[in-house]
Parts: structure tokens; sequence; C-alpha cells
């Protein structure tokens, strides 16, 4: 197989020959997750990865989620244990930056990350002292007698990895940063008749977008979605999402799901050109078409919010910047200007390191940049 055609081509054109055009949805699942997909072979975030996120511009964003934790976890009357249950976690960089921090919740914080990368669950565990998830969960969700006894009455942190959400209900945070732009989706476009799918086939030695009329159900979601649409107009039909929300809101007793992502709304996402809201990414740089070379490049949808409304609407959407102000990040910078005024003039390492937290902090609130992600919040209880 030509490595220029990618290294999940192979599997993706061997099921398109047994069933078919398959739904862009499907493509996106094997091109990400499938067995050579791109972050099941290691892509992902950081400065040696393929896109940076804010956790890898440094640990000035960990720090500021430590606070956000903090906040909820006084707002639930200080559980112990609190759960913190971090969809996606990747190589586990947020969750080292929160640790580092040295949250106010810590003793009784039980922190899981989620991720279904074998690759980047191991990079994790070596980043992190984990512990078996029972050890992290066991007395979470129940009465069940054989449960290991609760980490609890201020045994914390623990930290566990796990391949998916857990199955126990708990007190506390579900975190997404960057996940839900990566769910698999439908494609559509609007035609002059009505809505067509957009699925992926085969000709010759590249995969190529094949258009089908779209069954009724989704022909019908799509119309509700975005009735105006002009011809030729594509929007993605984010079931996906909407299905994580629902499995995230289950797991609390009480607490908060937040969600950090570029988002949008459908009927804006149809007025714009697609390649501006489905996006690839490699080597810190654009990539090129979606169906080129899959399982080479992320692909990145901007995550539809009236879509996610139909579960549930958010009880706070608004821009990083603002959600990072509203936990402190201006205290935190100014802590670290004293610190570097405090040790600069004898070459104090961690004076260094403070300084660089105003550069951090400028880049985590920059509106052309990651400023311009979208913190969506549902509060349980």
């Amino acid at each position: 197989m030509d490595e220029d055609r990618g290294p999940a081509f192979g599997a993706v054109a061997e099921r398109i020959a047994r069933v078919g055009p398959v739904p862009f949805g499907e493509y996106v699942e094997a091109a990400l997750s499938g067995p050579e997909g791109f972050f099941t072979r290691g892509g992902g975030a950081g400065r040696r990865a393929d896109f940076l996120t804010s956790p890898e511009v440094g640990p000035l964003f960990g720090a500021v989620v430590a606070r956000a934790l903090d906040a909820e976890w006084e707002r639930l009357g200080s559980p112990d244990p609190f759960v913190v249950v971090e969809a996606g976690a990747g190589r586990g960089s947020l969750a080292k930056a929160i640790l580092d921090a040295d949250p106010s919740c810590a003793p009784a914080l039980r922190y899981v990350l989620a991720e279904r990368s074998p690759s980047l669950r191991t990079a994790a565990e070596q980043l992190l002292v984990v512990e078996p998830a029972a050890n992290v969960l066991g007395g979470v969700g129940g009465d069940d007698g054989d449960a290991p006894a609760p980490a609890g009455t201020g045994t914390g942190p623990v930290v566990a990895v796990l391949d998916d959400l857990p199955a126990v209900t708990f007190s506390g945070v579900v975190l997404a940063n960057e996940l839900l732009d990566n769910l698999p989706f439908d494609l559509v476009e609007r035609s002059a008749t009505g809505w067509e799918e957009v699925r992926v086939g085969v000709r010759g030695d590249r995969l190529v977008e094949v258009l089908v009329v779209a069954e009724g159900g989704l022909a019908r979601e799509a119309d509700a979605l975005a009735p105006d649409a002009a011809v030729g107009a594509r929007i993605p039909v984010q079931r996906g999402t909407r299905e994580w929300l629902s499995r995230a809101l289950g797991l609390l007793v009480a607490g908060r799901v937040v969600v950090v992502d570029y988002a949008d709304d459908t009927a804006s996402l149809a007025a714009r050109p697609w390649q501006e809201w489905l996006r690839t990414y490699r080597s810190h740089g654009r990539a090129g078409h979606p169906l080129e070379a899959p399982g080479t490049a992320d692909i990145t949808c901007e995550v539809a919010v009236d879509q996610l409304a139909v579960v549930r609407s958010p009880d706070l959407d608004r821009p990083q910047a603002e959600w990072l102000d509203s936990h402190g990040i201006d205290l935190l910078v100014e802590h670290a200007k004293e610190r570097w005024r405090a040790g600069a003039h004898v070459g104090d390492l961690a004076a260094l390191a403070a300084r660089s937290r105003v550069g951090e902090a400028d880049a985590l609130r920059d509106p052309a940049g990651l400023g311009a992600f979208r913190v969506l919040e549902w509060q349980v209880g």
C-alpha cells in the first residue's frame, strides 16, 4: 500500500468495497480512531506534535482550570470524594498542570483521564503517577459491597487512566477540552431539490466524495437545523456530540459539564465556506482535504451549539478569554509578575518561569487564536 494514501486508507477502502460508499462520520471515526487512525498512532496536541491546544501553551491554563474546579467543589459543599473526569485527555498535559497547581480540592480529588488512544494513554501513564481505576472510583457509584474502599477522607489526589468515560455516577466535573470537534458527524449538502448526504467512496487509488440523496430522517434534521441554507451550502449533523453530552450529564449526581471548543450554530455554519469549519491539521499547520491521506492528520469540525441544545441548552456559553477572566487569570499573572520582580536579579528559575505566564495569558486570550474558543457549561444540582 502506497504510504502517500495514508495508513488508514486500506481499512477504509476495504470497508467501501464491501458495503459501498460510507457515511462521512464512519470515515472520520476510522481516520482518527481506527486501528491505523491519527490518534491511535499517537498524533495529537503538543509542541512537537501536530497542533497546539491551551494546555500545551504552558501551565497557566491548567492553573486557571484548577481554580474553576475549586469553585465547583466549594459550590457542591466540598465533597470528598470529588471526581473530575477529563474526556479526551490525550497525553495528560492538562491533568499535570491542574495537579501541579495544587488546588484546594486536592485532598478530595479523584482525577480520571478518559482517552481512547492506547498510545496516548501510555504517554499519560508515563507523565503522571496513576493507580488502578478501582482505587480511584471504588465506592463512588453506590453501595456495592464488593467495591474497594473509597479513596476519600483526604487521601487525594488520586489519578487513574481509562479508555472511556467511567460507568459510575458521581459528584464532580466532566471536562472536555477540544474533544467534541473530533467526534464523528454526518455531512450534508443542500441541492436544488433537497439535501444530499456526502459519503466517502473510492476511485482508483484515492478516496472521493459521493453525493447521495439524504435519507428521510437525516434530511428532516438538516431542514430543521438550517431551513434557509442556500444551494451548495454544507452543514454537519453532529449526533456524536449529542450522544456524548447525554452520557456526560448522566454521570453526574451533582456538578458540572465543561466543554471547551471552537463553536458556532448550524445556520451560521451553513452560511460559511465548509472548509472554514471542517479543518485538518498536521505538524502545526493546516493540512489538505479531509479525504487526503487518512490517518496522517487531525480532522476537526466546529461544534454546533444549537445541536447540543437538543439534549440541553448550556447554562453558560462564553468566549474562553471571558471564562479565564472569571476564574482569576489576571490574579495568577500578577502573582507571576511579583515573583519575576523578586527573583529576576538573581536569575531564579522559578522567576523566569513566572515571567512566561504573561505571554501565556496573552496567547490564551488572543481573540484571533485560542481566545476564540467557547466554554460551554451545564450545571447539575
